[in-house]
């Protein structure tokens, strides 16, 4: 599977980054934009914006924190993707869910975490399974 990165810069005494470009080619194909959290959604939807100027077809967004802070839910009502996926490591009020979002449970994995961890058993083996 051909892999592509987005780079990012954070400009000194600034708290913001910047999304400056594509290293990789992703003309043609379907892109999934992993990150770990969204939080204003301004890098997300930057990084969209590059790899749609760049030819992606349909382009998939992921992330594992859904902060959604103001204005998340406004940049991406107007952002162009396909669907979101992301957790409930963060409560999603149901004014910001978007149509095409789905929020999987991280209740299975942290339950089996404890589990192991109660049992004395390797929770990193989870990863070889």
């Amino acid at each position: 599977m051909p892999i592509a990165f987005i780079e990012k810069r954070r400009k000194r005494n600034k708290p913001k980054s910047e999304v400056v470009g594509v290293i990789g080619d992703v003309s043609g194909r379907d892109v999934i934009i992993v990150d770990d959290e969204v939080d204003t959604a301004g890098s997300v939807t930057q990084a969209l914006e590059i790899v749609k100027k760049q030819g992606a077809r349909d382009v998939y967004l992921s992330f594992v924190h859904a902060i959604l802070s103001d204005p998340a839910f406004e940049r991406l009502s107007k952002a162009d993707y396909k669907s979101i996926v992301t957790t409930n490591t963060v409560h999603i009020p149901k004014e910001k869910m978007l149509p095409n979002m789905t929020v999987l449970s991280i209740a299975p994995l942290l339950a089996e975490v404890i589990l192991r961890a109660h049992e004395g058993r390797s929770v990193g083996e989870m990863f070889n399974e």
